[in-house]
């Protein structure tokens, strides 16, 4: 990893995968379909306990007016609301997925740039359709931070996420609002800021941040990953670009219900506490892994994020062994700019962490 220079450029695929490179299509999920349904899922950075009661009944309640198509208006004035924004500046998207799709297909870019390691759907989005991307690859020696001038100048489209995925690095605000240029749209996907406390670094909601487009997941948090609901933050002309390639009526009825639900007051003040619970499971985490350093084991750190990078020799076979043990955690492999011997694990509660830290322990010392 350390001897990769910070840029790297491929050229596009219609399978939205570079020749040769990591599978940008994997994800989480992958780890618990099939055999893997009944391991403890610590691959999956779905928020466990989720839905809450009170949301699976709001939602519940949608499904009376099935008949109707989706009115999405208060929907969305409640998101643009929620972040101090005009109506116009939000959009409503099947989770944070589809408006990497919208973003990879409307805009009329010539040097797209993704900053990795990161969420690898951007990536594969515009290679989709048709995009050559260049690569920033941060690195492990510099804590896998950002450092602007690695952007090239001329990029017209640069994605970054914050908190970053697999990373759990959170950069901070200004050094991403320092990337924003004249004809340049800067995305930051923050589908996980809401797992951190007061969201401080969020960019969400700025409105001085020329070509800023933001992404935001209500999935993570509140168990809605089969539901799909996110949105876009953006200003009026980006959204109205992005909404003309939606198709008619993209987010369901049961789906808007939910964003109403998830942006009220109620809701922002069960998520904050939640945020608060996640990073004392984090820490329990965290100083579990500090046990392996005579192993071998390296965790990136901070750690901001609902989940953590880790680095150990064997990870692949690491991994493989914690499956016979009945856990399942994240392969690093397919992120561009990692090996086999990165893993990622998310946040759970301390009962099922300690579970996790005796697998590990047979994980790393047992023959391969």
């Amino acid at each position: 990893m350390d001897t990769h220079t910070p840029t790297h450029t491929e050229t596009g695929s219609a399978a939205g995968t570079a020749p040769g490179g990591p599978d940008l299509r994997h994800h989480g999920d992958a780890e618990v379909r099939d055999d893997g349904s009944t391991l403890v899922d610590l691959a999956v950075n779905v928020r466990t306990g989720t839905p809450p009661a009170w949301l699976r009944e709001h939602v519940a309640a949608s499904l009376g007016s099935l008949a109707a198509y989706p009115d999405g208006r208060a929907a969305r004035a409640a998101v643009a609301a929620r972040h101090g924004l005009p109506v116009e500046r939000a959009l409503l998207t099947a989770g944070a997925a589809e408006a990497f799709v919208l973003l990879a297909r409307a805009l009329k870019v010539r040097r797209p740039v993704v900053v990795h390691p990161q969420f690898t759907e951007p990536e594969a989005a515009l290679r989709d359709a048709g995009h050559t991307v260049d690569r920033v690859l941060l690195r492990a020696s510099d804590g896998f931070r950002l450092d602007p001038a690695a952007v090239p100048e001329d990029a017209d489209l640069v994605v970054v996420g914050n908190p970053t995925n697999p990373t759990s690095v959170l950069h901070p605000a200004d050094v991403l609002a320092s990337l924003a240029r004249p004809g340049r749209t800067l995305v930051v996907d923050e589908a996980f800021m809401d797992a951190v406390p007061g969201e401080r670094e969020a960019l969400a909601g700025r409105t001085d941040v020329p070509g800023l487009v933001v992404l935001r997941s209500l999935t993570k948090t509140w168990g809605l990953a089969g539901l799909r609901i996110g949105y876009v933050l953006a200003d009026p002309e980006t959204v109205g670009a992005l909404e003309r390639a939606q198709p008619l009526w993209p987010v369901s009825t049961p789906a808007l219900a939910a964003a109403e639900a998830c942006v009220a007051p109620r809701a922002l003040a069960e998520a904050a506490h939640a945020a608060h619970r996640i990073a004392a499971d984090r820490a329990r985490l965290v100083a579990g892994l500090a046990e392996f350093a005579g192993a071998g084991l390296r965790v990136v750190g901070p750690a901001e994020g609902p989940f953590v990078l880790v680095r150990v020799p064997g990870g692949a076979g690491v991994r493989h062994r914690l499956r016979g043990l009945g856990y399942a955690v994240r392969r690093g492999d397919t992120f561009p700019g990692l090996g086999e011997e990165w893993l990622r694990l998310a946040v759970r509660d301390g009962a099922t962490t300690d579970g996790f830290l005796g697998a590990l322990e047979r994980a790393v010392t047992e023959p391969a």
